[in-house]
């Protein structure tokens, strides 16, 4: 190695983070290309004594490199937290899973016990996967607590090759007295599609000790829907459901709901550009209106929602006293969308409209103009009635042009403390 090399080197080590229980690289930009060039990050985490966790982000690792660390992490039987997130830029794909096999089996010999393991932003695809199977089936994940896997390429096959391997971690550590309970399940952008969903919704359900499952873009339609759904009415402490921009349509979002009634714990639910349609906001509505009590955000934007149906939405969460945040963005105009705004930003001095929006309802601008009973009849159908409305708050921001309104309510002396963002799309 030149000597230039080796004093950026050492000066990037030199801005290493050592805490209570933690060694971390994160972020260095450290280019680890074969033994040599890790030899005194190596000699660093063989000195540490009592190692927890070890920050491997923003470097990255070659097969020889790889080998070295291993080496030292044979001896680190207490190690519990490894973040290893995008730790292979610019290396062959072919390179990851053997670097991945080498750190893996460490792991394993040194008898540690993992409770969180962040793989994401390596793109090693189902050969990545195959890397850490026996790793994920072995003793030193039956504690896993946290699995992060975001944006890796997994595609169908790694997803069935993940599941099999945890359906199998449950399997060994429920017969030795200690079941596998995974808590975090992190896997978005990465082309799952239908059948790696399915198949890891099995594992879900077997498990049933999940508190956030977060599986955004992943090619998922109403089949890998409701094969999850079925999961996680298996999963009553679940948390965070995010699963962004997957195509749940009509039939996908009433599974959901109806599984989303057996559960009393949720606290946010993300389903934006999930193609919900306006049926399938309202079965959520019902849901809404009936349980998950201590609901903080929800997210139906760009689900090509009507604005009725996004009035009984609205109108379900107002007595939620948790609620911070609901996004409608996205909103389809219909005669319901002006009776929505109307409704949440409702003001508390009524009266006869002034002169200009008068001449707003004459040039058809206004929301009155639009009223219809069209969005009484939605709600009317599923037990929402149109009174109630919050009270104004004191800082409102209300802006209307042509093409879209836009509401933001920020939280202050409102009925429930609550922080709205929709957009209804307009043509005048």
């Amino acid at each position: 190695m030149a000597s230039d090399d080796i004093a950026q080197l050492a000066a990037a080590l030199s801005k290493t983070h050592v805490g209570d229980v933690e060694l971390s690289f994160k972020g260095l930009g450290l280019k680890l290309d074969n033994a040599e060039a890790a030899g005194e990050l190596v000699g660093k985490i063989e000195q540490y004594q009592g190692l927890r966790a070890l920050r491997l982000e923003g470097n990255t690792v070659g097969v020889e490199a790889a080998e070295a660390i291993a080496k030292a992490l044979e001896s680190k039987d207490q190690l519990q937290r490894c973040y290893w997130s995008d730790m292979f830029t610019g290396r062959l794909r072919s390179e990851i899973p053997t670097a991945l096999m080498s750190l893996s089996g460490a792991l394993m010999s040194a008898g540690a016990r993992l409770t969180e393991l962040d793989l994401s932003d390596n793109a090693f695809g189902p050969d990545g996967v195959k890397a850490i199977e026996q790793l994920l089936k072995s003793p030193s994940c039956h504690t896993l607590r946290e699995l992060r896997l975001n944006n890796c390429g997994m595609g169908i096959g790694g997803g069935k090759i993940l599941a099999e391997a945890l359906i199998e971690s449950h399997k060994k550590s429920t017969s030795l007295g200690s079941p596998l309970r995974l808590k975090v399940f992190i896997a978005g952008r990465n082309r799952l599609e239908n059948e790696g969903a399915s198949a890891l919704a099995k594992a879900f359900q077997l498990m049933g000790s999940l508190e956030e499952i977060h599986m955004p873009q992943n090619g998922i339609n109403y089949a890998g829907v409701t094969a999850l759904a079925s999961a996680i009415r298996q999963n009553p402490e679940l948390q965070v459901l995010n699963f962004n921009d997957n195509s749940f349509t009509k039939r996908g979002t009433l599974a959901m709901a109806q599984a989303l009634r057996h559960l009393r714990n949720v606290q946010v639910i993300n389903f934006g550009d999930c193609l919900v349609r306006s049926e399938g906001a309202i079965a959520l509505a019902a849901v809404l209106r009936e349980g998950l009590p201590i609901l903080k955000e929800l997210n139906l934007s760009f689900g090509e929602i009507t604005g009725g149906a996004a009035l009984v939405v609205a109108q379900a969460v107002m007595d939620k006293p948790q609620m911070e945040k609901v996004n409608l963005n996205g909103t389809v105009a219909d005669h319901g969308a002006p009776l929505l705004a109307r409704r949440l930003l409702h003001s508390e001095d009524e009266g006869e409209p002034d002169d200009e929006e008068d001449e707003d309802c004459e040039n058809g601008d206004s929301d009155e103009c639009y009223e219809t009973d069209e969005c009484e009849d939605i709600g009317e159908e599923n037990g929402i009635t149109g009174g109630g409305s919050p009270e104004k708050p004191e800082n409102q921001v209300w802006k209307d042009t042509c093409i879209t309104k836009t509401i933001l309510q920020k939280q202050s002396k409102m009925r429930w403390p609550l922080f709205y963002i929709f957009t209804v799309i307009c043509t005048c």
